[in-house]
């Protein structure tokens, strides 16, 4: 019965996870226009796009990014199903990384300056989230003694009561994560942060496509991975990540990009600040449910 549920949330993912990415995406689009006045495109813009750019020509700045392409979108897909089969935390937080390093190969292989550069900050961007997602699955088995997601869906009680530090750092790298000002620094969504894409500005076609379709995915992973807090309280869950999205979105047009210095040590400073206290304090109690 479990592997028949947990075969059933992996393809509820794949099916789904793209579907409500894309409409994540369209009423970021519309918020953000509201924000700066304008009228904004309709919300099922994105998918429009996506079609655009799949029946377009194929037009390669170097064959094998095609490979690269298909491998991250590929990954990023295994570990969302993985989350919501309730699979293994770390194996999900490695999955993810591996991910991102088919992105960085994929603009390295165009072997042209901009998108050379965007790789080298993506690859910023991974040394940047990995910690904190580390110290998220290592918070999650010391509170439950479990880095299954299926165990920890059903804790007594939900975990933000005792990782509310690890919560707020996710929700820094998840500014990264979804690349909205201030922390954009390989490429952005969003016209008006930017006119060269940085890791994707030699991507085009399904190429292209794929990398967009993949962050539909990877936006769902995350958010469930925020929802995973809120655990035995499903409603107060998607309220919480509602508002931190809106806030997202507004600090995706009150802030500026900052340089990927800057990026480093704001994300870094909080992580270790947030991050690294809360579970140094669970660790120091002697774990809690567990």
């Amino acid at each position: 019965m479990n592997l028949i549920l947990a075969a059933m949330g992996a393809v509820l993912f794949l099916v789904l996870a793209p579907i409500l990415g894309g409409l994540i995406a369209g009423i970021d689009r519309v918020l953000t226009a509201r924000m700066q006045s304008r009228r904004g495109p309709p919300v099922l813009q994105p998918f429009y796009d996506i079609s655009k750019l799949w029946h377009k020509e194929r037009a390669f700045a170097n064959p094998v990014e095609m490979i690269f392409t298909t491998g991250y979108l590929v990954l990023i897909a295994f570990s969302g199903a993985l989350l919501f089969a309730g699979g293994d935390l770390l194996l999900i937080v490695f999955a993810l990384a591996l991910a991102h390093t088919f992105l960085i190969l994929a603009a390295y292989a165009a072997n042209a300056p901009y998108s050379t550069v965007g790789a080298e900050r993506e690859l910023i961007g991974v040394m940047v989230a990995e910690p904190i997602l580390i110290l998220l699955a290592a918070g999650f088995f010391m509170i439950t003694s479990s880095f299954f997601v299926s165990d920890i869906l059903v804790s007594a009680v939900p975990p933000i009561i005792y990782l509310p530090g690890v919560f707020l750092a996710l929700f820094a790298v998840l500014t990264l994560k979804l690349r909205k000002s201030p922390f954009d620094i390989s490429t952005s969504h969003h016209a008006h942060q930017e006119l060269v894409k940085g890791v994707t500005s030699s991507l085009s076609g399904r190429t292209l496509a794929k990398v967009e379709i993949a962050h539909w995915y990877e936006t769902i992973l995350i958010l469930a991975l925020m929802f995973l807090f809120f655990a035995g309280n499903p409603v107060l869950g998607i309220i919480v990540i509602i508002v931190c999205y809106f806030l997202e979105i507004l600090m995706d047009n009150l802030f500026p990009r900052v340089t990927w210095r800057m990026t480093v040590k704001s994300l870094w400073i909080v992580t270790i600040i947030l991050g690294v206290a809360n579970i140094a304090v669970i660790g120091l109690c002697g774990g809690v449910i567990g």
